[in-house]
């Protein structure tokens, strides 16, 4: 679920903070004893165990148009974000454990694209940089608040949020029709969205970017394809 504006500003210093990530693509190596009686054959002291996807990007979704959940409006656009001191807000009221889990990998530093979702035209609207990584989210224990959850305890925590601070708008609007548009072409042909978790896991509101994918996007700025 997308955060709210009302939580956005961040609490107060001394709050607990905690977490993890880093680059793209790396290989896990496992060492392994060779045989010396195994003369001729290639050393075996460091083989390729597996390969993981390390992400460092995200699109991370937020509603900028008023809804209201139990009397609360959880609106909170890009504007939202730069009308903050320093530019700096908590990303609050994620309840979904798979997003919660993408925010626990992010670290400081890390880029992400600011998307509108549910809205008249969803898209992205601009850039933020991940500036403190995963700390309790106090929403999550507030009775008065959208996304308090009455199964969450103090000392075992379940929701994590991070603190996010605005870089830049998009030089144009990159609205998800364009995107989709894209995504279903390069799914036809090859090319850097046909994995896009935008479309493929298209219920998270936090959502990992590969590099390829980041890129692409970025270039989209001075293109207009719709």
């Amino acid at each position: 679920m997308p955060p709210k504006k009302r939580a956005r500003v961040k609490p107060e210093q001394g709050q607990s903070a905690e977490h993890q990530d880093s680059t793209e693509e790396v290989t896990k190596v496992k060492r392994k004893t060779s045989n010396p009686k195994d003369s001729g054959k290639k050393s075996t002291d460091v083989v390729a165990q597996a390969e993981k996807s390390i992400f460092c990007h995200w699109l991370m979704k937020s509603e900028p148009e008023s809804r209201f959940e139990n009397g609360i409006d959880v609106k909170f656009g890009i504007e939202d974000l730069k009308a903050l001191p320093n530019q700096t807000g908590c990303w609050d009221g994620v309840r979904n454990y798979q997003a919660r889990n993408f925010m626990k990998d992010m670290k400081v530093g890390q880029q992400a694209f600011f998307y509108h979702s549910n809205c008249k035209e969803p898209g992205i609207a601009g850039l933020m940089k991940i500036v403190k990584e995963a700390y309790v989210d106090h929403t999550q224990f507030d009775k008065k608040d959208a996304h308090y959850d009455a199964s969450s305890k103090m000392e075992n925590p379940k929701w994590f949020m991070v603190d996010v601070q605005f870089e830049r708008m998009m030089r144009r609007y990159i609205p998800l029709s364009e995107l989709k548009k894209l995504h279903q072409q390069h799914k036809a042909k090859g090319g850097a969205l046909k994995d896009m978790a935008l479309f493929t896991r298209a219920r998270l509101s936090v959502q990992p970017l590969t590099s390829e994918e980041f890129e692409f996007v970025m270039s989209l700025e001075d293109q207009d394809l719709s």
